[in-house]
């Protein structure tokens, strides 16, 4: 299993090194090499760094993917389909997801939607110092509590009923009512399961800003 930091243009505050194999989104790449850590692939249409910049990160990069400015996918969509045809069974931390332009960070939220990304939700997950936000397809999945996170969510993508079980909070058939996320649930010592017929869950777990 190869583990893979890709680190795109957002809050880039917090993040870890522990990793076999590093990629920077556009603005992520610069910070790669302003932090002396590999560039082994960039990605991006480049259009947030400056002509010096952008020549750094031609010579420094391992491997360049230059994307053109109008297309259908995100840079992060792309770099995550690279990834994933060199690495079918990366883990992928992604860093700097939040912090930026709204609908970028939405966009991160939602990477699942992607068709050709969906079949790897499971592989990779976004995190900040704050949060820690990861997909599961349709099915039963159980999830620990992470150290140092306080609270959980829970978002399907779609209107299937989810059910929350072994949590502070739980979803059943007896008291479902519909909503977009089901936010500030709680651990209660021991891993909380859910399910969901159809869709994909998104399981947020964060922690209050000290």
């Amino acid at each position: 299993m190869t583990r893979v930091a890709l680190f795109t243009g957002g809050d880039l505050e917090y993040f870890t090194t522990n990793f076999d194999y590093f990629v920077g989104i556009d603005r992520g790449c610069f910070f790669l090499l302003q932090n002396h850590l590999p560039l082994d692939l960039a990605v991006g249409d480049f259009d947030s760094v400056s002509h010096q910049e952008l020549q750094k990160i031609k010579t420094s990069a391992k491997r360049l993917i230059t994307a053109p400015a109008e297309k259908e996918d995100t840079d992060t969509e792309l770099a995550l389909k690279v990834i994933f045809q060199q690495f079918e069974k990366a883990e992928v931390t992604v860093f700097g997801a939040f912090g930026g332009r709204l609908d970028h960070t939405l966009a991160n939220v939602f990477l699942p939607s992607n068709p050709d990304l969906a079949p790897f939700m499971q592989h990779f997950h976004l995190r900040d110092r704050q949060n820690l936000v990861q997909f599961f397809p349709p099915g039963q999945h159980c999830v620990e509590q992470e150290d140092g996170m306080a609270y959980v969510s829970f978002m399907a993508d779609n209107d299937a009923p989810l059910t929350i079980q072994d949590a502070k909070y739980e979803l059943s058939e007896k008291n479902f009512f519909q909503k977009k996320i089901y936010g500030s649930n709680e651990f209660v010592g021991k891993p909380i399961c859910f399910s969901v017929p159809s869709g994909y869950v998104v399981v947020i777990q964060t922690k209050d800003r000290i």
